[in-house]
């Protein structure tokens, strides 16, 4: 029997990318999953690829900014499989808002960011909470990013407050058993990042990201989906409130 058999798994932001990775991997060690995302068509090709695999899955359309689309989405995963195991916080305004200008007219550009980045972290994981209390080895991870660690615009801030706001869940949720914890990755190979790269404005990036890593390769999601898959499991079982990096060394922080 696989180690994920009977397991259910939520991810938002499931349709795409790091999430649609996330998924088939842990499908293929026998979970069930519930594909959370904006676009309807994007969680719909991944279902079928996840059931294609001989995988259980849902469909939800949710914004995460929209605390009723969020605990619809939550009901309705507890209505298919009776609860949750796995919270994948992933969903996210990405890096093409990295450079908002610190103004009063980019104000509501910055709150979008931070409503999605960090307030959705929030509402995903008080929605889930009674529908994951109890479960043995419940865990949250949620996705952050190096930037959090560069400083920078609005991006950066959001996922330097999503470390801090980890932290703050892991302490409430302990009562129930879940155990909560971040990612952070560097460059990747995901959709978003690729796309972010081939601005012609940012023409070499990928060539200076990868000369100041310590490991001179760009990411893989499997680096990150490998990290995911331990933080949730249970050799990971007295880790919680941590943030882990995953960016080959860019970052070099000593704490």
């Amino acid at each position: 029997m696989s180690r994920w058999q009977d397991k259910v798994v939520l991810i938002t932001g499931g349709g795409a990318g790091i999430g649609r990775h996330y998924a088939h991997r842990w499908a293929a060690e026998g979970a069930s999953l519930v594909i959370a995302d904006l676009d309807p068509a994007a969680h719909g090709r991944v279902v079928e690829e996840l059931e294609g695999l001989g995988a259980q899955a849902l469909g939800v359309t949710m914004d995460v900014s929209d605390a009723a689309a969020v605990e619809a989405a939550v009901g309705g995963a507890v209505d298919r499989f009776g609860g949750i195991d796995v919270l994948v916080n992933n969903a996210g305004i990405h890096l093409q808002h990295a450079q908002l200008p610190f103004t009063v007219e980019a104000v509501p550009k910055w709150r979008q960011v931070l409503e999605v980045n960090v307030l959705g972290v929030l509402t995903c994981s008080a929605a889930a909470r009674t529908a994951m209390a109890g479960r043995d080895g419940a865990a949250i991870v949620n996705h952050s990013s190096m930037a959090a660690y560069l400083g920078g615009g609005a991006y950066s801030v959001s996922k330097l407050a999503l470390n801090s706001l980890t932290v703050g869940l892991a302490e409430a949720f302990a009562e129930d058993g879940i155990r909560v914890n971040g990612i952070a990755p560097g460059l990747v190979d995901s959709e978003s990042a690729v796309e972010w790269m081939n601005d012609p404005e940012r023409a070499g990036i990928q060539q200076t990201l990868v000369a100041g890593q310590m490991i001179k390769r760009p990411g893989r999601m499997t680096d990150l989906a490998d990290v995911a898959l331990w933080l949730c499991s249970p050799e990971a079982s007295f880790v919680t409130g941590q943030t882990i990096l995953v960016d080959g060394g860019f970052t070099k922080k000593p704490y």
